[in-house]
């Protein structure tokens, strides 16, 4: 049957503080693609934009921003991804609203993609379109591009004053657009006074770096970080004066001559900056793509606190069961013989196999016993440390939860990162490998009910849920997201305690030294 369209007259049109937008209606949501949030210059602080006259097509998505290295399409039946055209212009974000009237106030969702601090973009996952997730929970969707990589996060500040917070103007980005909706969102549909930022791996990242970010008080009210709490990925040097020199040395100039660096075309820097960066980095120094504190940022939260605004803001904090697995399932991992099983465990764990396997059982009593393969120590290890200082110190509620569902991919394939996100955007049609019969509708109202709820009122209980309690000191209540859910108390962390002592190994760092990679990107 198909589906109603309308993009005529004035009734798919908006004003802005800044002019008027078009945009289009299809059935009951309204879709406003590519905006224009804000302008800059490279390595330099955003600005707004200027008003217009008449009415402009918020019709395409707008250009996302270049990466260091062309993507590769992989993974495509865990994790479907797009490709768009790419510009350093790259301030665009994109809206999906079930009303346009300013009385209606309904939560902002805004979304922060993934990709770490260099890649991705607000498109790039099928699963992120938020058309359904709008309708469903009758909110207001957001998902936007800003700078990344070395547009976005490299400190030249030792190179002029223009370059003071040229760290962190990938995060500035998303402040303009922060302000962008304030000013502008309530004639969306859209209340500014209940702004949940959520996002995924880098997009988690994303929220809590802002929720430590002074110019963004106030312009956000609660936060959603999934998989996005990691140890040994944004606490390094910040001083940018080595990876400056080298790349003014690797393209020919002077240090006097530092802003040439902003008219260079960008596939000729990045180049540059690929060749000279892995020297400065096995030098011990900083090499850029990720935000540095300063005076603007103030810094990781569980280094060095929260800020007292942060600590008004509710959090929902969790990961996936199997985030860095992403090499074929084990064939006939259900069957294996328990000698088979520990054979191969024994290779991987050594002398803290007994244990493992003892505190394993305890902490996931329904799965087989070689899914200890796949458990990921990494996210949830630092992430039960985030809870734990939030719950000390902060005093707005924090919540965990983790994603434990298996798939149907060969023998049964454990939660991978992103695997969560279809369900979260209610998409689950549009990610192939997510169509399971009799639970993935249940998932999706679990899941997306959970998000909706803590995005309206700071709390995820919905009705198809459990009662899910907030975390106390010492008290993880870790909702289990599965085919049966569950709360469970402190479930495995004697568990993550023995993970630890093994000193596990990051993938995507293993290649740096000396090791075989295994394949991993951080999106």
């Amino acid at each position: 049957m198909a589906r109603q369209f309308a993009c005529a007259g004035a009734h798919t049109v908006v004003e802005t503080k800044q002019g008027k937008l078009r945009g289009y209606r299809l059935d009951d949501i309204y879709a406003f693609h590519g905006i224009k949030y804000a302008d800059a210059k490279r390595f330099q602080m955003p600005t707004p934009i200027q008003p217009y006259e008449g009415i402009r097509d918020a019709l395409a998505y707008g250009y996302v921003c270049p990466m260091l290295n062309q993507d590769v399409p992989q993974m495509e039946i865990m994790v479907p991804h797009r490709y768009w055209p790419m510009d350093e212009n790259c301030q665009y974000l994109n809206i999906w609203t079930p009303r346009l009237s300013a009385d209606a106030k309904k939560p902002v969702m805004v979304w922060l993609h993934g990709g770490g601090f260099s890649s991705g973009s607000s498109i790039e996952h099928v699963a992120y379109e938020g058309d359904r997730l709008s309708g469903y929970g009758d909110v207001v969707v957001v998902t936007l591009n800003h700078r990344l990589n070395i547009l976005g996060y490299l400190d030249l500040s030792s190179f002029g004053e223009k370059y003071a917070n040229s760290a962190n103007v990938g995060n500035a980005d998303i402040v303009m657009a922060l302000k962008w909706i304030r000013d502008n969102i309530a004639a969306f549909g859209g209340d500014p006074d209940n702004v949940t930022l959520f996002g995924q791996s880098g997009g988690g990242m994303k929220v809590f770096t802002l929720m430590n970010t002074p110019e963004a008080d106030g312009l956000f009210h609660k936060g959603i970080i999934q998989s996005g709490v990691l140890d040994g990925f944004l606490n390094g040097p910040t001083d940018g004066t080595a990876i400056g020199r080298a790349l003014l040395k690797e393209l020919g100039l002077a240090e006097n001559e530092a802003e040439k660096l902003e008219t260079i075309p960008y596939a000729v820097l990045a180049a540059a900056y690929n060749k000279a960066a892995p020297e400065v980095e096995r030098a011990g120094h900083y090499i850029g793509c990720v935000p540095a504190a300063n005076d603007w940022y103030r810094g990781d939260p569980r280094e060095v606190g929260f800020t007292e605004h942060a600590k008004t803001i509710p959090v929902m904090v969790g990961s996936v069961f199997g985030e860095f697995d992403f090499s074929p399932a084990i064939p006939g991992r259900k069957t294996l013989s328990k000698e088979t099983v520990l054979e191969i465990l024994e290779k991987k764990y050594k002398s803290h196999t007994p244990d493992l396997v003892s505190r394993f059982r305890e902490a996931y009593p329904g799965r087989p016993l070689i899914d200890l393969l796949s458990v990921d120590p990494f996210f949830r290890i630092a992430g039960r440390d985030f809870i734990e200082k939030s719950v000390r110190e902060r005093k707005a509620p924090t919540y965990s939860y983790l994603f434990n569902l298996d798939f149907p991919l060969e023998d049964g394939k454990p939660a991978w990162h992103c695997s969560e996100i279809p369900f979260i955007f209610h998409n689950t049609e549009r990610v192939a490998i997510c169509n399971i019969p009799g639970v993935s509708d249940r998932m999706e109202e679990r899941l997306c009910g959970a998000w909706v709820s803590f995005a309206r009122w700071g709390n995820p209980g919905a009705a198809c849920l459990p009662y899910w309690p907030a975390c106390e000191p010492g008290r993880e209540y870790t909702m289990i997201f599965d085919r049966e859910c569950e709360v469970r108390l402190n479930h495995d962390a004697a568990l993550m305690e023995t993970l630890k002592e093994t000193k596990p190994r990051l993938p995507f760092l293993s290649a740096a030294e000396g090791e075989e990679e295994e394949g991993f990107f951080l999106h």
